[in-house]
């Protein structure tokens, strides 16, 4: 059996790393930047630090900020239409999941622009040319889009949110600086960090994972789970430690693939504007508690890396309550809303979402195959 692993050709980590930017800009040869990201992160300042920057070393950009959450079709074609008008040619994503996977698609649809209508890169695109050159600058510690090969677009005329999945589309170059993410409000701290956890511990269990991958997963949660609560509340270690865990989550996931928690987060997010990662948080106690049976000995492997005691030593069934328990402790300590009720579930739109969720291309992956009853109960229980 072959196995296949895909990551960017330069990631740059730590405090400060912001610095390296106009190096990695000039040894490439690129000319003028598209700087994309959102008005919030422009009003922050956060944008500003990128662009004095570039300036400073007399590099040419230009700026795209209408990158709304969870980006729609739109949003991706009128970030084409920008670059076009720009004269750019290579792309800085400024920001979290929104702007990294808007990021994307303006760059694969450059290069590939038979696929300008957006729709047709769903599920596993056969785009002939990489995107043009991306330089990812997250501003969340969670998502891990600038290592992975996945982008997600909502398509809001058909209430939908889908999957792209293209080798063509990951960032040449990460730089993952803790100092942009400290400025983020607790809250969304909170979220993207129990998102980066969820891909973790989604990436250990689903059916594609192997040796590698584990490796990189159970080291993930291990650094999530200790720097989590610290990084919340403000601390720059915990913060450097969330934002190098849920790189290395990135680079198991990407290459191997999610679950039924992101499969069933997806539709929340196009029908109600759900936070991913809040949609992701509530979700996966519950399906971490669902999916338990078929799991065989690694929830005790989750239990030991979140610092359960005695979990090597627990019998099977107390090791798999103990690792749904400590993640659910988790979530409750970093202030995570309790029910998807309390984010705008109603119960009219269940089986829609339970549809979705099951069309997912995440869900392929789950380790226990879901129908639509079980994925229905289990939106009523989260």
């Amino acid at each position: 059996m072959t196995q296949r692993m895909i990551l960017n050709e330069t990631a740059w980590f730590g405090a400060g790393s912001l610095r390296h930017l106009p190096e990695e800009v000039r040894r490439r040869g690129m000319r003028k930047a598209l700087i994309v990201t959102d008005k919030a992160l422009a009003a922050a300042g956060v944008l500003k630090r990128v662009t004095d920057l570039l300036t400073a070393h007399q590099l040419a950009w230009a700026v795209y900020d209408a990158v709304v959450p969870n980006p729609t079709i739109r949003t991706v074609q009128q970030g084409v239409a920008a670059f076009r008008e720009a004269g750019a040619d290579y792309l800085i994503a400024v920001g979290g999941g929104s702007p990294q996977d808007t990021s994307k698609a303006i760059g694969i649809i450059i290069t590939n622009p038979e696929f300008e209508d957006v729709r047709s890169l769903e599920g596993v695109a056969p785009t002939r040319y990489p995107a043009v050159p991306i330089i990812a600058l997250p501003t969340t510690a969670g998502t891990a889009a600038e290592v992975t090969i996945n982008y997600v677009i909502t398509d809001e005329e058909n209430r939908r949110k889908f999957v792209c999945v293209d080798p063509h589309s990951i960032p040449k170059v990460a730089i993952i600086d803790a100092e942009m993410m400290v400025t983020m409000p607790a809250s969304l701290r909170a979220a993207t960090g129990i998102d980066a956890l969820t891909h973790a511990i989604e990436g250990y269990l689903t059916r594609n994972a192997w040796a590698m991958t584990d490796m990189l997963h159970l080291k993930a949660i291990r650094i999530i789970s200790q720097s989590l609560r610290g990084a919340v509340a403000g601390e720059l270690e915990s913060a450097e430690q969330m934002a190098l865990g849920q790189y290395v989550a990135g680079m198991g996931f990407s290459n191997v693939g999610l679950g039924l928690v992101h499969g069933m987060a997806h539709p929340l997010g196009a029908f109600y504007n759900v936070p991913h990662g809040v949609a992701n948080a509530i979700l996966l106690p519950q399906v971490m508690a669902w999916n338990a049976p078929c799991t065989g000995e690694k929830y005790r492997h989750i239990a030991h890396a979140m610092g359960v005691k005695q979990a090597d030593s627990l019998p099977l069934a107390q090791a798999r309550d103990a690792a749904v328990g400590a993640v659910r402790q988790l979530c409750h300590d970093v202030g995570i809303p309790r029910s998807l009720r309390d984010v705008g579930l109603q119960e009219a739109d269940i089986p829609a979402l339970a549809q979705a969720a099951l069309d997912d291309v995440c869900t392929g992956g789950n380790p226990r195959t879901p129908d639509l009853a079980a994925v229905m109960a289990l939106y009523r229980q989260s």
